[in-house]
């Protein structure tokens, strides 16, 4: 089963300065688990919490998700299902 792997990058930098990993299996209970703070602000980056829950029950769903570059705070963040 897989993973779903956040990575939060810096200043164009080739290694995350963060990574979150959540299996998928655990998936819809962690997301339960985020402030609601957090979800509007993902929501505001275009990225749908029940959108990737959904998609990660597809087996064949591998590879990133999405990617989001905020050029203000100068970072990148991936989110892939590994």
């Amino acid at each position: 089963m897989a993973d779903l792997k956040i990575r939060v990058f810096k200043s164009g930098g080739t290694a995350p300065a963060t990574t979150v990993t959540v299996p998928v299996g655990m998936l819809k209970i962690a997301s339960s688990l985020i402030p609601q703070q957090a979800v509007k602000e993902l929501h505001a980056q275009g990225i749908d919490l029940a959108e990737i829950i959904r998609i990660s029950k597809n087996p064949d769903a591998l590879g990133t998700i999405i990617e989001v570059e905020d050029h203000e705070k100068n970072e990148r963040v991936v989110i892939a299902l590994e």
